[in-house]
């Protein structure tokens, strides 16, 4: 296995290098850059002051030579300064992804501890109202977009009945500290992780389902029905367990997410998150952060698919490594 990590490792640097150079030059391909975007607003913004802006900020060159300066200040640890937050890209990462990690935490368990108990629920109750309910729930949480769900809730439980936030991450003007401000956050991450949870819960429980009976359908399962043993030690010992394995490397692909934030949902209940200053930093053409940015999700999905084949080789024992 430790070969076959380290080989991983090493063609991901192929990836991550094809990766930076593909966003840059879509970045600076871009219909607009960041010196049209703050000097928009100033009517006597004259052609000398747009160039030394763009000479300021590292506009002036080329693709090519760009695109090698950036990377090799990357490879000396040096992402470059944001240009909206005047401060380096990697620092305003490390500040921000854990706003969108603790939102995305207890999505992501609940996910877990709603989506696969229903979705083997539904497998052993095939064709009963129960499967109807969990399926039509699910392609219900599929369908539903996450703008139109997120009004929804703001609508009903904030505007209507008033028992939530409507927006933001703390409640103004209140400095409250300590346990007091966790809970403040927690009770406005409330309906965020709703979001989150209802919308994503879908595609897993429909895949646990899926899986539970193509292994209810497996020859070792009908020789333990044939040995007498009862119908939930057939399910819960030696169906479930089965079951499992593509479910686990599926989670271990999810676990990336809770670092990435969520665009939309972080956009609406204006949560500063990685994916609402992504989405600001992508309109304002703020290309050091985008770059930044960018490269960090590439990395957490190569980590992520790696983590994914790995827990596949540790919870079945027939997949070797090599």
């Amino acid at each position: 296995m430790r070969q076959y990590i380290i080989r991983r490792l090493f063609i991901s640097i192929f990836i991550l290098l094809g990766v930076s150079a593909i966003i840059y030059g879509l970045l600076r391909t871009a219909p607009a850059d960041y010196v049209s975007t703050i000097t928009s607003g100033i009517p006597d913004a004259t052609p000398e002051m747009k160039a030394k802006l763009t000479e300021l900020y590292g506009l002036d060159k080329g693709i090519v030579e760009g695109y090698v300066d950036w990377l090799s200040s990357a490879l000396k640890g040096d992402l470059g300064q944001s240009f909206i937050y005047n401060k380096p890209a990697q620092d305003v990462i490390k500040d921000k992804m854990w706003v969108s990690f603790w939102m995305a935490l207890p999505s992501f368990i609940l996910q877990l501890l709603i989506a696969i108990p229903l979705g083997i629920i539904s497998a052993t109750k095939q064709y009963s109202i129960t499967d109807y309910t969990v399926t039509t729930i699910a392609l219900i949480g599929i369908s539903l977009p996450s703008f139109f769900f997120a009004a929804v809730l703001q609508r009903a439980f904030s505007m209507g009945l008033g028992w939530f936030p409507l927006q933001g991450m703390v409640t103004a003007r209140e400095d409250y500290v300590g346990f007091a401000h966790i809970m403040d956050m927690a009770w406005h991450f409330v309906l965020p992780i709703t979001v989150l949870t209802v919308l994503s819960i879908g595609g897993l429980m429909r895949y646990s389902r899926t899986n539970m009976l193509e292994v209810l359908n497996a020859d070792y399962i009908r020789t333990a029905r044939a040995k007498g043993l009862s119908e939930h030690k057939v399910i819960y010992k030696h169906a479930f367990r089965n079951t499992l394995i593509p479910i686990v490397t599926m989670v271990g692909g999810m676990i990336p997410g809770l670092f990435s934030g969520a665009m939309i949902t972080e956009g609406i209940f204006s949560i500063e998150g990685l994916g609402y200053i992504g989405l600001k930093a992508l309109r304002s053409g703020d290309i050091p952060f985008m770059m930044a940015f960018t490269m960090f999700l590439a990395i957490l999905t190569l980590l992520g698919t790696l983590l994914s084949d790995i827990l596949y080789a540790v919870v079945d024992p027939r997949v070797r490594l090599k």
